[in-house]
């Protein structure tokens, strides 16, 4: 695998910001949560090494998440790359972390929303752990469907397979569209 070992070097000041996407089925396009999710980013991505945008498309021949929020970036001149292939929060962690190994990161910003941060925090840390990179998870603020809240009590019995599952599903071969 190309990743840093764990003890390797971090370079100062390099920084991952890490947007996660999210839809519901119902609206089509960017959906509100996602939106707000991008705005957050927009405001942290200043002095970024890198933009990571993340999301799949949940029916055929739509746009993905990922390239939707890529069209609606507003943010400063950086790096943007897109993952159009994240399915799963677990996935999302595995990748992006991978990812700021590769490019000796000191600081991964996963920005989702409040009521997703702490699964996702549990996610991103059993990713990078031992690799010295600081994880910071900055909410965004915005819409609070009820339907996303019961699904995500629903889905925390499900973090450890997750994490296990994305674990071996890294294999070093990272799928990231440059933009």
């Amino acid at each position: 695998m190309s990743d840093s070992a764990p003890g390797a070097a971090r370079v100062p000041g390099r920084r991952l910001v890490a947007v996660l996407g999210y839809s519901d089925r119902r609206v089509r396009g960017l959906h509100p949560v996602c939106a707000a999710r991008l705005e957050r980013a927009t405001a942290l991505a200043e002095g970024a090494t890198l933009v990571v945008l993340s999301g799949w498309a949940r029916r055929r021949q739509e746009v993905p998440e990922a390239e939707l929020m890529r069209q609606a970036w507003r943010g400063p001149e950086t790096t943007v790359l897109s993952d159009p292939t994240a399915r799963t929060t677990a996935g999302n962690a595995a990748g992006v972390a991978a990812l700021a190994r590769r490019i000796a990161a000191s600081e991964v910003v996963v920005v989702t929303s409040g009521w997703h941060a702490p699964r996702a925090r549990v996610f991103f840390r059993a990713q990078l752990r031992g690799s010295g990179i600081r994880l910071s998870v900055a909410p965004a603020a915005g819409p609070r469907p009820l339907r996303a809240l019961v699904g995500e009590a629903a889905r925390w019995p499900l973090v450890v397979p997750q994490i296990a599952l994305a674990w071996s599903a890294v294999s070093g071969a990272l799928r990231y569209n440059v933009h």
